[in-house]
């Protein structure tokens, strides 16, 4: 298939495994890729990827079940395709610094090795594996060494490394791990730094459309500009928190306010009911970003957490984006678990810029 040019940018066409709400797709659309599909098992993803992701399939099916023949079938794909690109973003849990339960994230640990099937059987121009550092300094337990050895072994050429995707245009320090691999060529394939970073102040706050809110304000329109509501003792605790980047410290000398879990570890945990900066990139945005005793998630001057509509701004998806699911936790889920676009974008430009040049 011949490459479709539309206004200077290749078209290449993408399928995005484990592709959650959407902000992988919606980042490689951005770029000018065409995403034909997004795979996930999760159904409360479904309503946001379809909102967003316009002229793609959403497929709700388990990759471990899931048949190489039967997603060929179903997207009329075609074996060596030098325009096609299988994306990979698998959920990180099991591989996180982040404490969760092991237990109940031990299968996502494999998904690598299942999606190295598809790439096998497909045999695509490019691969993109996207996901926590974790899987890089556990590789040989994560399957990540077996799947560079058999891509350089299909001669694909492999470039992987830990990015930081304040780096890219996300308003937010967050360390991720990313592969692109090609067999198109063998020049290097990484997405470009820019020569800037972004703020909480270039997004965030009333000067960018934010309206101030108290704790508890429920946004019933698309933006859910939308926050959890806090005890009392937890404002009086965020009223001592200093604006612009305060920490708990604020309130550890007071008798009332001090949880007892922190008494004599004021070196511990010291972003705990933290406030964001206004002058820097956030914090990663976690899935817990609208509770403000899981993280750095307090915002830099109004005494609440962070709603729904800023914590999906810090992740970079727009304003327009639209999130669906049954609680505020599970819009939050899709949020911060999601790729950030912005950084997806990038991403994307990279493998249109190496596709053109080996065609050149």
């Amino acid at each position: 298939m011949k490459l479709i040019l539309i206004k200077g940018i290749y078209i290449l066409k993408a399928v995005d495994f484990f592709c959650g709400g959407g902000g992988m797709s919606f980042g490689m659309q951005k770029a000018g890729i065409k995403v034909l599909a997004g795979i996930d098992n999760e159904i409360a993803c479904k309503k946001t990827y379809e909102s967003n992701i316009k002229g793609a399939k959403f497929i709700l099916a388990d990759v471990f079940e899931l048949k190489e023949e039967d997603l060929a079938e179903n997207l009329n794909l075609k074996k060596n395709d030098d325009d096609l690109v299988l994306i990979g973003c698998s959920p990180c849990q099991f591989w996180s610094i982040i404490n969760t339960d092991k237990k109940k994230s031990t299968k996502s640990k494999n998904l690598l090795v299942e999606f190295e099937r598809f790439v096998k059987f497909f045999n695509p121009g490019y691969v993109v594996v996207e996901n926590v550092p974790g899987v890089l300094r556990r590789k040989s337990e994560s399957g990540l060494d077996i799947f560079i050895s058999g891509l350089k072994k299909s001669n694909y050429s492999v470039h992987f490394e830990i990015h930081n995707t304040s780096d890219y245009g996300v308003p937010q320090n967050r360390k991720r791990f990313t592969l692109l691999a090609t067999r198109m060529s063998k020049l290097p394939l990484f997405p470009k730094k820019l020569d800037f970073k972004k703020t909480v102040f270039d997004v965030l706050g009333v000067h960018n459309g934010f309206s101030r809110i108290d704790a508890g304000h429920k946004d019933t329109t698309d933006f859910i500009h939308t926050v959890p509501n806090i005890q009392p003792i937890t404002l009086k605790r965020l009223q001592k928190v200093a604006c612009d980047g305060g920490t708990r410290l604020g309130f550890s000398d007071d008798p009332e306010l001090q949880l007892d879990c922190f008494i004599g570890r004021d070196s511990s945990f010291k972003d705990t009911f933290g406030r964001l900066w206004w002058d820097r990139p956030s914090p990663t945005i976690t899935t817990k970003f609208f509770s403000v005793s899981n993280g750095r998630f307090v915002h830099p001057d109004e005494n609440r957490a962070l709603s729904l509509r800023e914590g999906a701004t810090l992740q970079s998806f727009p304003k327009t984006y639209k999130f669906f699911g049954s609680s505020h936790s599970a819009i939050a889920r899709q949020i911060g678990n999601a790729v950030p676009p912005e950084y997806a974008k990038h991403i994307g430009l990279a493998i249109i810029e190496n596709h053109s040049l080996s065609l050149s």
